[in-house]
């Protein structure tokens, strides 16, 4: 239980920050988060690529080459007039002029523009001024257009003009790096609301005017989701002269591409260099104020309108809530490589989905959902290495304590095997056993702290000598200690290394001897045995302890052997069985006297067993002992 609480609390914490994150963005106070927003709404618009505009629009520039032909900017209203009336004699389905027309021209010049906005549907420009560059406006649920922008004022057109076309402001809402993200289409004014410049003329174009609702504006058959201030957001089908362009030139020159303008809405505006009216887009950095204006329009009209109103907002809040606790919780999941992959998974998966909705209208907020999970996952990462880092430790302190008691072989047996020799095994081995003698009564006289040292010496002097022969040393008997060789595994050479060990440990063991003090060495001795067979390897002990170990009629000869040899004064008591196993060349041959086979008997056993006694070079035992059987008792 306690284990599911510790796994449920992050998940509980992420998803707590999680809607956090969310409310405070929805109220306007991580601002940090649109700027990244655009960044990603840019990315997914260049990876969907171009799309192909809907054949509703036409745009007409005036460019660079109009400007040159007619020798100035802006330009006169005679030409704009010339310019009207050209594109009206092609029956548009409506004109919309991007072009504010606020100060007075020549009265020739007005009247002629007048007369020729009153030949077709035609709509021009007005401009908002805001108290302060970008503005953060609170959404009133109760009252449905309580959250349309308030201008501080507004710049309307001439009066001559306004009455023969009808007017939409043009003002777009923009990001951080000034690229359109939004059109407004309602505008508060002073004594009502105006409408946006696009939607003025997809009005006109489609003869109806627009039913405004929470959430959406009716146009006609067509119903168009809003955000809650009555904006759309821009989705630009690419780059510059995506939507069909044609220059002014063209027409007051008398070559109208007629079949581009009839029918169809024309919007025109100006593209001259250095006009200023430019914004950057995803797909280039200067595009146009008209072709802005000519997307929104082309979208309105088609329907094609990014989809980003109140239901994709709450379901960015439930994404923003899931998501961190579906992460969270996966890689809190106990099958931790699992999890992992599971969490990977999931992060793909709603990539790939806002990527889709993305390119198929829906506008998924992306920024938000990432600000949600990533904290709190990180989190959660650093305090699980933390964590594992310290249980690591933990664990690896607390094998290397108990590796401690147990031999390194046995060690990496059990942690390959933990069901190693939890049944007995029967199986070949050399067992060899020391011993010191005289210990006991030495330990009467020298007290416990000299005692530990003397036996914390000479446990180490064995240790040292059984790693080097690679034996595992299966138990310290007080004074003396079990060595097997064939545990875990039997080896072909088990008895040649049994021997080894012994010459070996009796060397060390006569030097540690030599170098203690004279009244402690002369008190103490030692003897070796060793036999080989077969012994039964198992698991012994308890519930609450439990050691391996080896037992069977070869490890009690091999420890009556040192009896033997402490009875014949010789350092090592092998047994023939030893010796054929290990062959001819051994290090007992070679280092020390050998002496046998003789026949004898074993304490606790019936019949008489062939030794061999060992002595090393130059120190003699008792020759009459060591060259004749002992059958007059037991050794």
């Amino acid at each position: 239980m306690r284990r599911h609480l510790k796994g449920l609390l992050p998940v509980v914490l992420a998803a707590l920050w999680g809607g956090g994150v969310y409310f405070l963005q929805a109220q306007g106070h991580l601002r940090a988060l649109d700027r990244a927003e655009s960044a990603i709404t840019d990315s997914r618009t260049v990876l969907r690529g171009v799309r192909a505009p809907p054949d509703l629009v036409t745009i007409v520039e005036i460019d660079d080459s109009v400007v040159g032909q007619l020798g100035k900017y802006p330009l006169a209203r005679s030409d704009l007039a010339r310019l009207v009336d050209a594109i009206a004699r092609l029956k548009p389905k409506a004109i919309g002029l991007d072009i504010l027309l606020l100060d007075k021209g020549s009265e020739a010049g007005d009247a002629a523009l007048a007369d020729a906005l009153g030949t077709a549907p035609a709509a021009i420009a007005a401009a908002a001024v805001f108290p302060q560059h970008s503005q953060s406006i609170p959404v009133q649920r109760d009252q449905p257009l309580g959250a349309l922008p308030s201008a501080e004022r507004f710049l309307w057109p001439l009066k001559q003009f306004a009455e023969r076309a009808s007017v939409g402001v043009v003002n777009v809402t923009t990001d951080q790096n000034g690229v359109p993200r939004a059109m407004p289409m309602l505008f508060r004014t002073g004594d009502g609301i105006a409408l946006s410049f696009p939607l003025r003329v997809a009005s006109l174009a489609t003869g109806v005017e627009p039913a405004i609702e929470p959430n959406r504006l009716v146009l006609g058959p067509l119903s168009i989701p809003t955000d809650a201030d009555h904006a759309i957001p821009i989705s630009f089908y690419g780059p510059r002269r995506t939507i069909r362009t044609i220059s002014a030139a063209a027409l007051l020159a008398g070559e109208p591409p007629a079949a581009a303008i009839a029918g169809r809405v024309v919007v025109v505006g100006a593209a001259v260099t250095g006009g200023g009216d430019f914004f950057p887009t995803p797909f280039e950095p200067l595009m146009p104020g008209v072709e802005v204006m000519a997307t929104a329009i082309a979208g309105l009209l088609a329907g094609d309108v990014v989809w980003h109103g109140r239901s994709i907002q709450v379901a960015d809040g439930i994404v923003c809530i899931l998501l961190p606790m579906m992460i969270v919780g996966l890689l809190a999941w106990r099958r931790s490589t699992v999890g992992i992959v599971a969490a990977t998974g999931v992060v793909l998966l709603w990539m790939a989905a806002t990527f889709l909705a993305a390119s198929s209208g829906v506008w998924l907020s992306a920024a938000v959902p990432l600000a949600a999970t990533a904290p709190p996952v990180l989190l959660f990462g650093v305090v699980q290495l933390w964590w594992g880092r310290r249980r690591a430790h933990y664990f690896a302190m607390k094998s290397e304590v108990l590796g401690q008691f147990q031999a390194p072989s046995i060690q990496r047996w059990l942690a390959a095997d933990p069901n190693f020799l939890a049944e007995p095994v029967r199986q070949n081995a050399a067992v060899l056993f020391i011993d010191l003698s005289g210990f006991t009564s030495l330990s009467e006289t020298i007290g416990p702290d000299r005692v530990r040292e003397l036996l914390n010496e000479f446990h180490g002097l064995i240790d040292k000598d059984v790693v080097k022969h690679r034996g595992t040393i299966t138990g310290f008997l007080g004074d003396g200690a079990m060595v097997l060789f064939g545990l875990p595994q039997p080896a072909a050479d088990d008895a040649i290394r049994a021997i080894d060990c012994a010459v070996s440990l009796s060397t060390s063991t006569s030097g540690w001897l030599g170098a203690l003090p004279t009244p402690v060495a002369s008190r103490l001795g030692y003897k070796l045995g060793a036999h080989f067979g077969t012994i039964v390897a198992s698991r012994l002990g308890g519930t609450s302890h439990r050691h391996i170990t080896a037992t069977g009629d070869t490890v009690n000869v091999a420890n009556r052997l040192m009896e033997v040899a402490a009875n014949h004064h010789v350092e090592i008591c092998v047994s023939d069985e030893l010796l054929r196993a290990a062959g001819d060349d051994v290090a007992l041959s070679k280092s020390g006297s050998l002496t046998g086979p003789i026949e004898t008997r074993v304490r606790g056993r019936s019949g008489s067993l062939a030794i061999w006694l060992w002595s090393a070079r130059g120190q003699g035992g008792d020759a009459d002992a060591v060259r004749a059987p002992d059958n007059s008792r037991p050794a």
